[in-house]
């Protein structure tokens, strides 16, 4: 069973990182533009703190989540951009509170989850150690896209295995997300991690295998580069096909990132 104080330590460390190359920003900076298609700096920002606070809701007010379903499934995708628009709007001091306070009552509100206790999302219920993974996959993500518009490169961390776990865990979610069905042999996944460890999934044996750097591969899982521009291999015809459509989060899997160099072909 996961830590869930590890877990907590760990999605701690990753807001950290993240809020250490925002806070210094002068205000105009939060306007730049990320790889996300009309997203700012801001944007990212407000993007995790709304995220942040349905996690809240989830963890300490369960009752209240259906309402949220409810407005999701009747407004699609303007839901989720209708939060970051809001926030991106607000004086940058005020949204970098602002998120900085919704990480704090959800980190608090996970711990005090009762094990064993599933918690609503857009997706399936989940655990709160799986939220807590969840919440860090998506705030090194889009991590990723804040520094690419600050034209940072960050440094990788031990924190990439439990990105790299929610890729390798949602693998049948990406295939039926696609309308495939998912295969029905196991892979084997071996990962090098930052450290020089070597991080595995699956069983030993596995006719089908995917190997590479973790780096790479939660890359490939979060959709932020091409599989093309990586050194994500697969051995094996499905696995294969599932590099193609990987996806570590729920709902659509919006475009297919484009190879480096692809905007200037032709």
């Amino acid at each position: 069973m996961p830590d869930l104080n590890a877990l907590l330590a760990d999605l701690t460390a990753e807001n950290d990182s993240l809020d250490a190359l925002v806070a210094p920003l002068p205000a105009a900076r939060w306007a730049d533009p990320t790889p996300a298609a009309g997203w700012t700096v801001a944007h990212q920002i407000a993007h995790l703190a709304w995220t942040d606070d349905q996690a809240v809701v989830a963890a300490a007010d369960p009752g209240a989540f259906p309402a949220l379903l409810e407005r999701a499934a009747a407004d699609g995708p303007a839901f989720v951009e209708a939060g970051a628009a809001a926030g991106a709007a607000e004086d940058p001091a005020a949204l970098l509170a602002r998120w900085r306070d919704g990480r704090r009552r959800m980190r608090a509100a996970l711990a005090a989850v009762p094990p064993g206790t599933k918690l609503p999302w857009f997706g399936p219920p989940m655990s709160a150690a799986s939220m807590a993974t969840a919440r860090l996959m998506e705030t090194w993500a889009h991590g990723e896209d804040v520094a690419a518009a600050l034209g940072v490169r960050r440094a990788p961390t031990h924190r990439l295995r439990h990105v790299a776990h929610i890729g390798v865990r949602a693998r049948d979610f990406a295939f039926g997300n696609r309308g495939l069905t998912p295969p029905a042999e196991q892979f084997r996944v071996e990962l090098t991690g930052p450290s020089g460890e070597v991080w595995t999934w699956g069983p030993e044996g596995a006719r089908q295998t995917v190997t590479g750097p973790a780096l790479d591969f939660c890359l490939l899982v979060t959709r932020r580069r091409h599989r093309d521009d990586l050194a994500v291999a697969a051995d094996g015809p499905d696995a294969d096909r599932w590099l193609g459509i990987a996806q570590a989060f729920a709902g659509a899997p919006g475009a297919d990132p484009e190879p480096a160099g692809a905007a200037g072909a032709g």
